[in-house]
């Protein structure tokens, strides 16, 4: 006697469709309809009869309602866009409050007749210049420093030009080129580091500020650390010369 097993079938589960695989979707079927929607319209513009033209204003109907499609799904697009960075970005930028942070950037607020960048050089350099611009990208300041190692440098400004006057508050970007003995160019990076005290959103962006009050956006930071209570200072360039801390 011959034995039949009954098996049953396992269902194939439905693929997930995600809002943003809809809005795909949504982006291809307006642009196959639209360019269907151009062909029938040029076609019979082609074969209309010039004594009896069609009605423009259907065409204009249309159109006007593909355009309306449009419109809604670049909505849809932004307002993904503006859900993920509340919903992820700025939780975490929060979470920086208090935190010290560096960031890449070269540009930096002149506060108090001081601003502060840290660059680094990939190896060691023989001739080394850096240069601090205004907002229009003009030169104020030019130092030459003589500790020109490989890795991180720290350069604090004291606001003052070439002539020696003070330079109003605002940003101000610091430029550095560095050469090697032969005249080969040393590779150089510039950041910005300081205690986050300030989070805000800006065109779709999580905008961090710093306690000097330097704007970085999240994506630029590269360390985060945990501010000692009294960390060592250690010793500084200021305007090309090296200050040690003082001691107590």
């Amino acid at each position: 006697m011959s034995t039949v097993n009954n098996t049953a079938s396992t269902p194939t589960a439905a693929p997930t469709v995600t809002s943003t695989d809809k809005t795909a979707l949504g982006r291809v079927n307006l642009a196959s309809n639209f360019q269907t929607f151009l062909t029938l319209l040029t076609t019979q513009l082609k074969n209309q009869d010039p004594l009896s033209p069609l009605d423009s204003n259907q065409f204009t109907q249309q159109l006007v309602q593909m355009s309306g499609v449009e419109q809604q799904l670049n909505t849809n697009d932004l307002l993904q866009k503006l859900v993920s960075n509340t919903g992820s970005g700025v939780t975490s930028a929060v979470g920086l409050i208090g935190k010290q942070v560096r960031a890449a950037s070269a540009d930096a607020q002149l506060k108090g007749g001081q601003a502060s960048w840290i660059y680094n050089l990939d190896r060691n350099a023989s001739d080394v210049k850096l240069e601090v611009l205004d907002s229009r990208g003009a030169v104020v300041k030019a130092v030459a420093p003589t500790a020109n190692g490989a890795g991180d440098h720290s350069f604090t400004w004291d606001g003052k030009g070439a002539s020696g006057s003070s330079l109003s508050d605002g940003a101000y970007t610091l430029r550095v080129t560095a050469k090697d003995s032969s005249g080969s160019v040393v590779t150089s990076t510039v950041s910005v580091e300081g205690v986050v005290t300030g989070v805000e959103q800006s065109n779709g962006q999580s905008l961090l500020t710093l306690g000097s009050g330097t704007q970085v956006t999240l994506d630029k930071v590269t360390s985060i650390n945990q501010p000692a209570a009294a960390a060592a200072v250690a010793p500084t360039l200021t305007d090309g010369k090296t200050s040690s801390p003082p001691t107590a």
